[in-house]
């Protein structure tokens, strides 16, 4: 099935190969569907974690998983928090992860901003990473903010508390209703002020506009745009080049066809 996807293909990557080796700023946005080839299930839609229109307690999952509810209840947040994180444990980062990482290394001007929480991509070795939803691996406390590291929620005591002043810890992520970080949102405008001359969408469909904003402004700009996704997007007929691929198959074979592979010795000064 995969050589048959990269067959039919194979001029679509090749076109997003030629992109991408005169490329001198990279910008990647990926979502959820790249962790789905880590076997990570999507949050919503057909076999999405949360399929249905309510949570098994009977409240959407945007409640559930909001701010406000974990403030009122946080047990009520942390059970859902705890099952998310369940879905990602043993899962590893995949071939696009890599490939992305494996780019940076060899390029150089390479900046991913990422709605995931799961911090694949700083496991697979990519260093400019922006999550703008924060990571699930990181534990905050409410009280004393303090952070605790975590590699999974196995043996935690739901809610967990804090060892140093017994508040309530979680995960240092956005919840619905939250704000996204600050700190995020100006590395963000720092890279856009840099005007990347290449985004590439990998597994998003989303119209936020940190998301969806890059791809709008380059596209306005008439600089080259890729999007990476079996599905359509509303963004779909605005990019230069459309791989309706899984990223895992996907991203290598661009790599490949720009001539950056782990044994090409291509460099940033190339």
């Amino acid at each position: 099935m995969m050589n048959s996807t990269l067959n039919h293909s194979s001029g679509l990557i090749e076109a997003a190969g030629r992109l991408l080796s005169t490329a001198r700023r990279i910008l990647f946005i990926t979502g959820a569907g790249l962790s789905a080839d880590s076997g990570l299930p999507t949050y919503r839609g057909v076999g999405g974690l949360y399929e249905g229109a309510l949570t098994d307690i009977g409240l959407p999952i945007e409640q559930a998983l909001s701010g406000a509810m974990f403030e009122k209840r946080p047990d009520i947040a942390w059970r859902y928090l705890s099952q998310i994180e369940a879905s990602c444990r043993g899962a590893h980062p995949n071939a696009g992860h890599y490939a992305i990482a494996r780019l940076e290394a060899l390029h150089g001007q390479v900046t991913v901003v990422t709605q995931n929480v799961d911090g694949f991509h700083l496991l697979a070795g990519s260093r400019d990473v922006i999550e703008m939803h924060g990571t699930l691996r990181r534990l905050r406390c409410v009280d004393c903010g303090r952070v605790r590291q975590v590699e999974s929620y196995a043996g935690l005591e739901i809610p967990p508390a804090c060892p140093h002043c017994g508040g309530i810890l979680r995960p240092d992520v956005v919840l619905f209703g939250e704000h996204l970080p600050s700190q995020a949102l100006h590395r963000f405008e720092t890279v856009l002020a840099q005007r990347p001359d290449l985004v590439i969408s990998v597994g998003t469909g989303s119209a936020f506009p940190y998301i969806a904003g890059p791809v709008l402004a380059a596209a306005g700009r008439g600089d080259p745009t890729i999007e990476i996704n079996p599905g359509g997007t509303h963004l779909s007929e605005l990019v230069t080049v459309r791989l309706r691929m899984r990223a895992a198959e996907a991203l290598p074979a661009i790599l490949d066809a720009a001539g950056y592979s782990l044994d090409s010795g291509r460099d940033a000064c190339s």
